[in-house]
């Protein structure tokens, strides 16, 4: 067994341990080899407190300025307060009680500097707040197991912790683990090591935990961030090479098919992306291997109609094709796009197209009875549903392709399950994303499929010009947004007026936008907003309301009332985020808009411009100018590329949930590389990945290798690698 995968309680005491795996998760020695230093101090340095968080537990680094005796208020006795300073001349209090206060009281001299544990909290006045650590874990530099002249030289390792668990504990027990360590196996090959300039493993490993000075940090870091992503494009090319040994019927294009009918019949002209992305996919489609292609671009970029191109194309193979949508709302919508953009061949029959049938989780006992015979006698040859698809009694004639909306709401199980309904061989897959993705992430998080990219905008594509409006700060352009959706509803316009949730707090949609930067208040809901509008600057217009816990039918009813202009204003959650497309809106209100990510609103704000109209999109927010949250709807606000705005919206967010760590509950593997910042690593890691397999496609002659990838995929942390 290998060293890595040594359990914790052998290579530990029993209590440090359990510490170690009650508050981190920690497992095996290689578990906590992994759980790198989040920060380094010296012992000269202090820690600037202006980004600490109510109620995180901290670890600061500062020096003691003086101690104070304080009398009990309510009892007895006295209790002591300790004020350290840090590097910017900014004060946090010590507090100690009972004996630990005169234990304390011993130590913590004046002019004494050292590390400080615990749960943070902010005390007294609003116009003088102050941060303060109750009963503190600490630890002084002079007191450590390392000498002073040590600890002058050399960075002090500050670990991710909690509560009960100090970063010292973490620093100990990583110690005891590494003394005893011995040679270990190498993930990366010796010659690949001396090409890129890498040290070896146990030499990484050594660094990065007891490193002498930064420079050894700086090299361990190189080498640990080139480790993640070798691993991470090893799994992803491996998976891609498993891919295309599967069978696959192919479907080449036919020349007097409904698909030549179809573009005979289009009212406007492909744009040359549109062109060029089918001409990939008609290629992919004609092979004996199955397509496994990301299909991604810009809001309004014109991905279905270039997907629905590709499912004709199988159409006139003999083949069915399916698209999973991943909500009943946007299901019902694509299923409408498709048959109006078909017209005619859209009935099948004596017209020579083909049936287009909805199949989704809520419809009626007799619809969905129709619906499942069409499919598996083979009479629909394109079949439009959500999760209800997944189902192991739906069962179709001979499935050629699936097309997958929304890649990210969907996980590897899911995806699995339609794959497997093809019966002899795979179908070919193509998966669809609105949210424009930077290439080095879309090598990272879709590093198995193949990438094609829509980044020109249809012509009839209107402007859409976004603006912040700040509600606490001027109330009166909150007045004013009110008064432009009645003009533009005077013009024979529509509107989209969109909330962070529905309603009551208490059983709230799931899926909707991400906390604030301050929760000052509860998010804005449907139901309120849309009964203040309806008896207030609304009251005679016609209002409908959307959200998620709808009846299917009646989200259904009020959406085509919406697209046939029997409604002025929607008022409506994410539901509408993608998929969506009523040309004759013209408005988007996003209310408490800082709730939402950046993509998001970017989806959202896509809903509008679509029919020749300029589009106008109003972010509303609470925040004032020099938050981060303004600084998000700032960027929004600035520009219409998507692509630019995917950056920005990563770069916000932690790399665990960019690979889904988050929504999987499991621990991100990206420990080191950043996505963003790392993409030569990224790059020069996939180009030596492939090399590699291709000379070892089974790593039998690097066993390294293929103990990390096992380790990757044995907790079913590959989850992640499905989802962005």
């Amino acid at each position: 067994m290998s060293r890595f995968a040594e359990p914790l309680t052998k290579a530990l005491d029993p209590k440090t341990a359990k510490l170690l795996h009650g508050v981190l998760g920690l497992e095996t020695v290689g578990d906590l080899l992994r759980h790198y230093p989040r920060r380094y101090a010296e012992r000269g340095e202090l820690t600037s407190l202006d980004a600490l968080e109510v109620d995180e537990h901290v670890t600061v680094v500062g020096e003691v300025t003086r101690l104070m005796r304080k009398p009990m208020r309510n009892r007895g006795g006295t209790w002591l307060e300790v004020e350290v300073v840090d590097g910017t001349g900014k004060k946090i209090y010590l507090s100690f009680f009972g004996k630990g206060s005169h234990v304390a009281e011993s130590r913590l001299k004046p002019g004494r500097r050292g590390m400080f544990a615990g749960k943070v909290g902010l005390f007294g006045s609003h116009t003088n707040p102050r941060w303060q650590l109750s009963h503190p874990e600490f630890e002084l530099f002079e007191e450590t197991e390392a000498s002073a002249a040590e600890f002058s030289a050399a960075p002090v390792p500050i670990y991710p912790a909690g509560k009960d668990l100090t970063p010292w504990v973490i620093r100990r027990a990583v110690g005891l683990v590494l003394d005893t360590l011995g040679p270990l196996t190498d993930s990366l090959p010796e010659e690949l090591r001396a090409r890129h300039g890498l040290q070896d493993l146990g030499e990484a490993l050594e660094a990065i935990h007891r490193p002498k000075d930064f420079a050894e940090v700086r090299r361990a870091r190189e080498r640990l961030k080139f480790d993640e992503a070798f691993v991470l494009q090893a799994v992803l090319l491996q998976r891609r090479q498993a891919a295309t040994a599967w069978p696959a019927r192919p479907r080449p294009r036919r020349d007097d098919g409904i698909l030549a009918d179809f573009d005979a019949r289009l009212p406007f002209t492909l744009t040359e992306g549109q062109a060029l992305v089918g001409e990939e996919l008609a290629a992919d489609l004609a092979l004996e291997h199955p397509m496994h292609r990301l299909l991604q671009g810009e809001v309004g970029a014109g991905k279905t109609v270039v997907a629905l191109r590709a499912m004709l194309q199988v159409v006139d193979a003999g083949g069915q094709a399916v698209l999973l949508a991943p909500t009943e709302v946007l299901a019902q919508q694509h299923h409408r796009s498709i048959s109006a953009m078909l017209g005619d061949l859209a009935q099948g029959g004596m017209f020579g197209g083909t049936a287009v049938t909805l199949l989704t989780g809520s419809m009626g006992a007799a619809a969905r009875r129709s619906a499942l015979l069409d499919a598996a006698s083979g009479t629909a040859g394109i079949v439009v549903g959500t999760h209800a698809l997944l189902q192991e009694h739906v069962q179709f004639a001979d499935l050629g392709l699936v097309v997958v909306d929304e890649q990210h709401r969907f996980g590897v199980e899911q995806r699995d399950a339609l794959r497997e309904k093809a019966g002899g061989g795979r179908p070919h897959v193509l998966v669809m994303t609105a949210t424009p993705i930077p290439r080095t992430v879309a090598m990272t998080v879709f590093g198995d499929l193949e990438v094609s990219t829509l980044a020109q905008l249809p012509s009839g594509r209107a402007p859409i010009t976004t603006h912040v409006v700040p509600a606490a700060d001027k109330p009166h352009f909150l007045e004013r947004t009110w008064e432009r959706v009645r003009e533009e509803v005077a013009l024979g316009r529509q509107a989209y007026i969109v909330c962070p949730r529905i309603g009551d707090l208490e059983g709230d949609e799931g899926d909707l936008a991400p906390p604030a930067d301050d929760e000052r208040r509860p998010p804005l809901a449907v139901l309120e907003v849309a009964d203040l509008l309806s008896e207030g600057p609304f009251h005679d217009l016609r209002l409908g309301v959307l959200h998620g816990k709808l009846p299917p039918e009646e989200k259904d009813a009020v959406m085509r009332a919406f697209t046939r202009g029997e409604l002025d204003v929607l008022v409506a959650t994410t539901v509408i985020e993608v998929g969506v497309d009523v040309r004759n809106a013209s408005v988007m209100i996003i209310m408490d808009a800082d709730r939402f990510g950046v993509s998001q609103l970017h989806q959202l704000r896509g809903r509008v411009g679509r029919g020749g109209l300029p589009g106008l999109c109003l972010l509303v927010s609470d925040f004032p100018e020099g938050t981060p949250a303004r600084a998000r709807l700032d960027a929004v606000a600035a520009t219409l590329d998507g692509f630019e705005l995917s950056r920005v919206d990563l770069e916000q967010r932690r790399e665990g949930d960019v690979l889904g760590a988050a929504q999987s509950g499991k621990r991100s593997s990206l420990k080191m590389l950043q996505l963003l910042r790392d993409e030569d690593v990224i790059e020069a890691a996939r180009e030596e990945a492939a090399a590699l397999l291709a000379r070892d496609p089974s790593l039998t002659s690097h066993d390294g290798l293929r103990a990390e990838i096992d380790r990757l995929l044995a907790d079913e942390r590959a989850e992640y690698l499905e989802k962005t």
